[in-house]
């Protein structure tokens, strides 16, 4: 029934009324056999068959030959054909006479017409009339067919009546697309947060109907069963729903097939849906060519397609434009469109127009829209607040944030928190919170995690060369993970329990990494690992180096080095550098030194 714009069967025809010239293509016998039956059936209905009047009505009115159809169904229904005056209702309404063909619709119903009853149910709806069109639809529904069923569903959801779901779910058992794919949509909305088992149930019945109706080429159901299907990991059968669903010209399936593509490393063919969709106006498309094309550094096109993604109402399409003029020094721009995207509610942007602000000075500007970002939800927006109150000395406020941060998985934030438990001494949950750091990849908090293990354990005896080294303890484990992500702090601790093992290649190694990036200390210990091997030239160069960044150990060593070879007025020198640096014990010790080399050079 073409009431309102879908289309309907005729009366037990199993056929679709088709608008004329929509026909089909059809083959030459299928032409002669339809001629011939057509012969038959006007022959019949000559004679007076009313049943083949019905028929031959339908077919003409299926072809779109409305003139020759009318003079069929009327005398059809002259005689009593409900199907005739169903069809003769559809006729009417194609030619603009719906209240004509209400009323033949209300008299095939009336006589028992499921088709009649819904279209006169959708045509009661069309003109406002819900108490009757509910009674016709109902009666449509009750008698099993189909688009009766799923339109008295559409009426009462938008109704709120909690009937609907009852009348949605029997249109899509018995194999109504839209209907399986409203129900799914519904069953996914309701499997939100709340009993795990509840949300598994509703999720899985949700992929069923999706399934039935992506089978029954429903676009838009294809789509989110293809989406379900990534979230499970079946990354090929996902594909095969959006490869279908992009080509029946959805374009956000179109947009999905280009990441999974991306993802798996055919970037050209990623970009061939990105296209496709970008053209039919998904912003999301629009963005990705953008950055693909600004990783290739083809920034005019890049610049380009963000503009469209922005153009299709995506807000990540002014975010986008403005890490793009940032990147390349064009401040003015990058601050122009990143306003722009954190005014319409982006929060990134927020967070990165306080980040551009703060680095222009502009404290005060920057401070309104981290919170604005934070307040919706930006991780990175919270941690940035925590470091404005902390630079203000506003510990209280910083601690707040950071701990908001922390909660939200911010490593540096963790991090942050946990050396503020540490100075209250509240070890329990700064070690909690140096875990979160650590184990979300800050160095720095492996490493001060590992300190505070460290500091809980009890001494242990010296090993000697040759013998069995026990397991590694958890604290080590953590000083080598910082040590690995180039902590040097943590290397040159490494440095030392493998030394306190006895294994001095790997003490070397790590103390090596430390001073190769300008850990005094690691240059200190390593000259002392090389002059206890016999390297005592080495040595001598790392403790220079240790020596000239600050390390008063390193100067005097250096010291009795140059004194033990003769050359006293180099040894005095280092003696002196000694004196200055410190601490206070080898000051006093250098002092002596430096004393005795004057002494001698004197004499």
């Amino acid at each position: 029934m073409d009431v309102m714009g879908d289309k309907a069967t005729l009366f037990e025809s199993g056929r679709f009324v088709q608008p004329a010239g929509t026909e089909p293509a059809r083959d030459e016998m299928a032409d002669m056999g339809e001629a011939a039956e057509e012969t038959r059936l006007a022959l019949a209905a000559q004679s007076g068959d009313v049943e083949a009047a019905s028929v031959l009505g339908a077919m003409l009115l299926r072809r779109g030959d409305l003139d020759g159809a009318e003079p069929h169904l009327r005398a059809a229904t002259a005689a009593g054909d409900r199907a005739a005056a169903n069809n003769l209702g559809v006729l009417l309404h194609q030619r603009g006479y719906p209240e004509e063909a209400a009323g033949w619709w209300r008299i095939a119903a009336v006589a028992g017409s499921a088709a009649a009853a819904h279209a006169l149910g959708r045509h009661h709806r069309e003109r406002g009339d819900e108490p009757a069109a509910e009674y016709w639809l109902r009666q449509s529904a009750e008698q099993g067919h189909v688009l009766g069923a799923y339109a008295l569903a559409d009426l009462l959801e938008h109704r709120g009546d909690v009937g609907a779901e009852h009348w949605m779910r029997a249109a899509a058992e018995r194999g109504h697309r839209e209907a399986a794919y409203r129900l799914a949509r519904a069953l996914d909305r309701t499997a939100g947060p709340g009993e795990e088992s509840g949300a598994d149930n509703a999720v899985a019945e949700a992929e069923q109907w999706y399934r039935q109706a992506a089978a029954r080429g429903h676009r838009r159901a294809a789509l989110h069963l293809g989406a379900i299907l990534e979230k499970r990991g079946e990354l090929k059968e996902a594909g095969r729903w959006y490869l279908t669903s992009a080509k029946d010209g959805e374009p956000r399936a179109a947009c999905a097939l280009g990441f999974l593509l991306r993802d798996a490393g055919d970037t050209e063919s990623a970009a061939v849906w990105w296209l496709r969709a970008a053209q039919e106006g998904d912003g999301n498309a629009a963005n990705a060519l953008g950055a693909l094309h600004a990783e290739r550094g083809e920034t005019q096109t890049a610049e380009r397609w963000y503009r469209a993604a922005l153009s299709a109402g995506d807000d990540n399409g002014a975010y986008n434009l403005g890490l793009l003029c940032a990147e390349q020094g064009r401040t003015a721009q990058a601050e122009q469109w990143y306003r722009r995207a954190a005014y319409a509610g982006h929060r990134e942007a927020a967070n990165a127009l306080a980040i551009l602000l703060l680095q222009g000075g502009d404290t005060t500007g920057a401070e309104p829209w981290f919170s604005k970002a934070a307040e919706a939800g930006s991780v990175d927006a919270a941690f940035n607040l925590g470091i404005l109150y902390a630079g203000r000395g506003e510990e209280e406020m910083a601690l707040r944030w950071y701990e908001r941060a922390a909660a939200a998985g911010h490593a540096e934030a963790a991090l942050q928190v946990g050396i503020a438990r540490l100075r209250e001494g509240d070890e329990q949950e700064a070690e909690r919170h140096l875990r979160c750091a650590a184990g979300g990849g800050s160095a720095e908090g492996a490493y001060r995690l590992a300190t505070l293990l460290d500091a809980r354990r009890p001494p242990e005896p010296a090993h000697e060369l040759g013998e069995t080294v026990q397991e590694k303890t958890e604290c080590e484990e953590w000083y080598e993970r910082a040590a690995s992500q180039g902590h040097r702090r943590a290397q040159v601790r490494v440095g030392m329990l493998a030394a306190a093992r006895g294994d001095v290649v790997e003490a070397a190694r790590w103390y090596r990494a430390a001073a190769e990036a300008g850990s005094r200390n690691g240059a200190f210990n390593l000259g002392l690992l090389l002059a206890r091997e016999g390297s005592e030239p080495e040595a001598a160069v790392w403790w220079a180096r240790a020596a000239d960044a600050g390390h008063g150990r390193a100067a005097l060593r250096l010291a009795l080095v140059y004194a033990r070879r003769g050359e006293l007025a180099e040894g005095q020198r280092w003696a002196d550098r000694a004196v200055a640096l410190g601490p206070a014990e080898v000051a006093e010790r250098a002092g002596r030194l430096r004393d005795a080399l004057r002494e001698e050079l004197s004499a």
